[in-house]
C-alpha cells in the first residue's frame, strides 16, 4: 500500500469520477439546447415570493443594460422598495406603470376595478408590441383575470399571437388560469409552507414591498 491508498484518498477519487461522468451527461444534454425565444412565464400559486422572483428578472435585464417595463394591475398608489429603485436610478432602461388601485376589497367598485384593469391591460399590449423591450412584466395579471376583469381568452390570443418572437413576458398572481399556463412556456407554483402572517406579522418594509 502506497501512502495515497487511503480511505479518504479512495472516497475522493471516487468522487471525482463521479462528477466527471455527471459532467459528461450535462454536456451532452447541454449541447442539444441551441434554440432561443420569448418565454411566456408565468409565476403562481398561494406561496409568497411570486412578484419577487418576476422582479429578479427584471434587475437581471437592468444588470444587462436590457430594456424591459413592469405593468402592476392591482398594486396602486402603496410605495414599493422596486418602484422606488426603477424610478430613481433605472428609469432609462424600464418601464414602471402601477395602473391599479389597490386590491378588489380596498376598492369596492367592481366597474372600477374592471376600467383600471383594462387600461392597464391596454398598456400592457402596447409594452408587450414594442420590439425594443426584451421584458414585460405583467404584476397580478392572473388576480385581474381571476376576477373576471380582464378576458383570459383574449389576453392568450394576444400572446401567442402578437407577442415578438423574442421578447419574454412574465404574469404573476395565484390562481393562475388553466388557459394561461396551457400556452406557457415556463410556469413555477409557489407553495405556502409557513407565513408569518398567520403568527400575527404584518407586511414588513423590505420584506414585502
Amino acid at each position: 500500500m502506497t501512502d495515497n491508498d487511503t480511505p479518504e484518498n479512495d472516497d475522493l477519487a471516487r468522487h471525482a469520477a463521479k462528477m466527471a461522468k455527471k459532467k459528461a451527461a450535462r454536456d451532452k444534454i447541454m449541447a442539444t439546447k441551441t434554440g432561443e425565444k420569448g418565454l411566456i412565464i408565468v409565476h403562481t400559486g398561494k406561496g409568497k415570493g411570486k412578484s419577487t422572483a418576476a422582479f429578479g428578472m427584471i434587475f437581471r435585464h437592468i444588470a444587462h443594460g436590457r430594456r424591459c417595463a413592469v405593468v402592476q394591475f392591482i398594486k396602486g398608489a402603496m410605495a414599493t422598495g422596486e418602484r422606488a429603485l426603477i424610478e430613481k436610478h433605472f428609469s432609462d432602461l424600464c418601464q414602471f406603470h402601477t395602473m391599479g388601485e389597490g386590491f378588489t376589497w380596498e376598492t369596492q367598485d367592481k366597474a372600477r376595478d374592471i376600467e383600471a384593469a383594462g387600461r392597464a391591460w391596454a398598456k400592457a399590449k402596447e409594452l408587450i408590441a414594442d420590439e425594443r423591450l426584451s421584458m414585460v412584466l405583467l404584476d397580478e395579471i392572473n388576480i385581474a383575470v381571476r376576477y373576471g376583469y380582464l378576458d383570459v381568452v383574449e389576453v392568450v390570443e394576444f400572446l401567442t399571437t402578437q407577442k415578438p418572437a423574442m421578447t419574454h413576458v412574465v404574469l404573476t398572481g395565484r390562481n393562475a388560469a388553466g388557459e394561461i399556463i396551457e400556452v406557457a412556456d415556463l410556469v413555477t407554483e409557489m407553495e405556502l409552507v409557513k407565513h408569518p402572517f398567520r403568527s400575527g406579522v404584518k407586511a414588513q418594509q423590505g420584506v414585502e414591498w
